[in-house]
């Protein structure tokens, strides 16, 4: 099987697990060749908090993708993919109705991704059944394989 795209999912509450996710990805990349995709999906309060924290022009059309360039967690990952001479694209989506989880796997088919790497922390069954897991939700649901790093 060959690998042309890895999309590695981050969001606001991933920055304790940027090493890891960028270790994982990069021996990934590495050893295949491919590009990798970071994809930040935002929450809509999120995404307006995030527009108006990194100083946009009120009057100027933002996309999710420009925003996603300059958030924190998605520059500290593309350095790290940089670093290690990879090549690498970000995008931006916002929930909108459906659920971060919903939103990585859309994207993934969008991007045709041959793998999805995406972070987590460990959760009981129970606090999985009351909080959710967007990690749990992009493994059952991506139409590729998905590798999951551990916070």
């Amino acid at each position: 099987m060959s690998m042309d795209t890895i999309l590695v999912a981050v969001g606001g509450d991933d920055e304790d697990r940027l090493d890891g996710l960028a270790r994982t990805v990069i021996d990934l990349a590495e050893g295949t060749g491919a590009t990798v995709a970071i994809g930040h999906i935002f929450g809509k309060e999120e995404y307006d908090r995030a527009k108006t924290d990194l100083d946009f022009d009120p009057d100027s059309e933002v996309t999710p993708d420009v925003v996603a360039k300059r958030h924190v967690t998605v520059r500290q990952l593309g350095d790290a993919i940089a670093e290690a001479g990879l090549a690498f694209d970000w995008y931006g989506r916002i929930e909108n109705g459906e659920t971060k989880g919903e939103r990585i796997v859309s994207l993934a088919t969008e991007l045709d991704a041959d793998l999805v790497v995406v972070g987590g922390r460990d959760r009981s069954p129970a606090g999985k059944a009351v909080f959710g897991s967007t990690a749990q939700e992009v493994m059952l649901n991506a139409p590729c394989p998905v590798t999951f790093v551990r916070g």
